[in-house]
């Protein structure tokens, strides 16, 4: 029998009192759990106290989660945030360069929210700070006011790409997404591929072209209610398999 994989999911800092946490969303570590079938690992934010190598080594697959933080602009050559804008750099200086070495290692890599801007920015991209500023672009915020059922509930289509990781696993060529963001994808890195479209045109997903193994980024969150929704599931089964086929490579 092989092993349960072991999946690092990555961490934010929060300060809690007078002293700084690191925290991950419940949903997902269960999501790694339940739906990819893996052991999850809290990856904390310690910036250059980790070596990626090190780390990589003794893990079978990342997750990299969403956040109420968003990737600090100067990374990609942004303009300045506006006042009062949520950032954690301690993320961006662990999660940046842990990217783009986990998936030259071949390491299984899924990028949620945050984590998929983070894989844009890792590779060359840049990101529009306030989507429903840009001209043409819906608005893809979640409603502040409604429960959580609500804000996670499915609010647009999306147009899976012909050829591509999605439509290999057998997913509809369009079906619904929640969407929970304020930024997006500007300019799409060199060496990602779109995987999926908003009616908007703002790219969705994207992988990862020449990486050796599975390497996925998703801009809705599909550890939402997991099990109850078969495309969502069809992603994290699709990103355990790799991850225990490495495992058993190690």
């Amino acid at each position: 029998m092989s092993r349960m994989p072991l999946i690092g999911v990555t961490a934010c800092t929060k300060q809690i009192g007078l002293h700084p946490y690191h925290i991950v969303g419940d949903k997902y570590l269960r999501a790694v759990v339940v739906a990819a079938a893996g052991m999850p690992l809290v990856i904390p934010a310690l910036g250059d106290l980790i070596d990626p190598s090190s780390l990589l080594e003794n893990l079978d697959g990342l997750l990299f989660t969403g956040s109420p933080s968003n990737v600090e602009p100067h990374h990609y050559s942004g303009p300045a945030s506006e006042p009062g804008t949520p950032h954690d750099p301690e993320r961006d200086r662990t999660t940046l360069p842990l990217i783009r070495k986990a998936v030259e290692a071949g390491v299984p890599v899924l990028g949620i929210c945050r984590g998929f801007q983070e894989m844009n920015v890792a590779f060359g991209g840049s990101l529009h700070q306030k989507v429903h500023e840009v001209e043409g672009m819906l608005d893809h915020r979640e409603p502040q006011d409604q429960p959580l059922e609500v804000q996670y509930g499915p609010a647009h289509s999306m147009r899976v790409q012909p050829g591509g990781v999605l439509a290999g696993l057998g997913l509809p060529g369009e079906f619904a997404v929640n969407s929970i963001h304020g930024q997006g994808v500007q300019h799409l890195a060199p060496g990602l591929r779109v995987e999926a479209l908003a009616p908007d045109g703002l790219i969705e997903a994207f992988s990862v072209e020449q990486a050796p193994a599975f390497a996925l980024g998703v801009q809705w969150h599909p550890e939402w209610q997991v099990r109850d929704n078969p495309n969502y599931l069809a992603i994290f089964r699709a990103f355990g398999e790799a991850c225990r086929k490495r495992a058993g490579q190690r």
